[in-house]
């Protein structure tokens, strides 16, 4: 391993979770978020346009602890295999949601799930709930337009038209005030999913729906992109850099879990190149690896878990409601092989590393919080993400004599433990 404060030139390659926006919000949000931690902490970093060739990126010059680093940032983006996985039809998000529900009911995933973290599972049953609500409160808004566009026809009928004519007309009357009211609650869904940029109930349930599909197994055009970031990760391997810094945000870490034992397993990770980190970021691991078709995630879980070739931390904050903090994901998802190295399960405690005002301020912003690894903190202790991926120590350095979070989850409850 590297001695400490050995780091003048870094290779950072951030997998985003599942995300249908261009990467170059992740550029915008370092920039940003980067430039006030360096206020807050005291140190240099400033940003230009990337200097290698391979995917959107930029370049990051750090200034800390008397020492100056280079770094390559990349974001190995798969926005495209989301987009083309959100099917922009109602009636298909709803038929998402019958399936992905049933899939993590009948597996008994869902009760499982819930026996590690209730925030995470509550996030999971937001979309199926709220959806549900839309559909009731579009139903119920067109019943009632049909019922009082009938209410008023009656009147006008009984008026006007000789008794006859009237009960002739009642059932045009009649079809006109279902159309009416059909047209109501399709517009009423139409509005839900405008405004979905607030709710993010479509969003959070083609997420869910993504891996409940394939019942926890990665569709081709997933593997086929596994493929790719781990030739990309390959490359940068073989250069002059003094680190590889793989950062696996989200559902972003367990594809990041598949690469790496992809690239370990094929004899691409030289004895003699650059240290090799791996930290994941606000992981939902469990969300796959309890389902049954997950064995390739599985599998990669136990071999990563145990190699000697890269150190892998896991940073999760209970303040995150959507990840499963502090849940060691190898461990929980039964797994955990004789000689199990990592991860390194780590508490980014928010609630300590936030101020008050600013934690009362994000408190209730859920998906904010959720992407809070990535900013600044303003009492930041031991996780510094600018640190991290622009500092002059190796992952391992930082977090050598670090012990694991006390309140970290081990317990192995995942029905399904096969590997393929």
């Amino acid at each position: 391993m590297s001695s400490p404060t050995s780091v003048r030139k870094r290779r950072v390659f951030y997998i985003p979770g599942y995300d249908p926006i261009h990467p170059r919000r992740y550029r915008e949000l370092y920039r940003k978020e980067s430039a006030a931690q360096a206020e807050i902490s005291g140190y240099e970093i400033t940003l230009r346009p990337k200097t290698t060739k391979g995917p959107y990126g930029w370049h990051v010059s750090g200034q800390m602890d008397g020492a100056g680093v280079e770094t390559d940032m990349e974001v190995l983006y798969w926005s495209d295999i989301v987009r083309d996985s959100m099917d922009g039809s109602i009636p298909a998000t709803y038929l998402s949601l019958a399936r992905t529900a049933s899939v993590y009911i009948f597996t008994g995933a869902l009760f499982r799930l819930m026996r590690l973290r209730k925030g995470p599972v509550i996030a999971a049953l937001y979309p199926v709930v709220f959806l549900l609500v839309q559909l009731l409160c579009a139903i119920l808004a067109g019943v009632a337009a049909a019922g009082l566009l009938r209410w008023i026809g009656g009147l006008i009928l009984a008026k006007i038209w000789p008794e006859g004519a009237a009960a002739s007309a009642t059932y045009l009357i009649l079809a006109f005030c279902v159309l009416v009211g059909a047209g109501v609650a399709i517009a009423l869904l139409r509005w839900f999913k405008a405004k979905d940029s607030k709710f993010f109930a479509y969003y959070l349930m083609h997420d869910y729906s993504f891996s409940a599909r394939y019942l926890g197994s990665n569709p081709d055009a997933l593997e086929e992109r596994i493929s790719d970031f781990a030739i990309i990760i390959a490359e940068a391997l073989t250069t002059d850099a003094d680190e590889v810094l793989v950062v696996g945000h989200s559902s972003g870490a367990h594809l990041a879990v598949s690469i790496l034992s992809d690239l370990i397993q094929s004899g691409r990770v030289p004895e003699d190149g650059p240290t090799l980190s791996f930290l994941s970021l606000g992981q939902v691991v469990p969300m796959v690896s309890f389902l049954p078709r997950a064995t390739r995630l599985r599998h990669d879980l136990a071999f990563l878990s145990a190699r000697s070739e890269l150190t892998w931390v896991d940073v999760t904050a209970p303040g995150d409601g959507c990840a499963f903090a502090l849940c060691d994901p190898v461990s929980v998802t039964g797994v955990a092989p004789e000689g199990k190295r990592w991860p390194l399960v780590l508490s980014a405690a928010f609630t300590q590393t936030l101020s008050p005002e600013r934690w009362k301020e994000l408190r209730w912003r859920f998906f904010r919080l959720h992407f809070q690894y990535l900013c600044a903190f303003d009492r930041s202790d031991h996780y510094d993400y600018f640190r991290i991926t622009a500092g002059p120590l190796t992952l391992y350095d930082r977090y050598a004599d670090k012990p694991a979070s006390q309140s970290r989850i081990e317990t192995p409850v995942n029905r399904f433990r096969s590997v393929s």
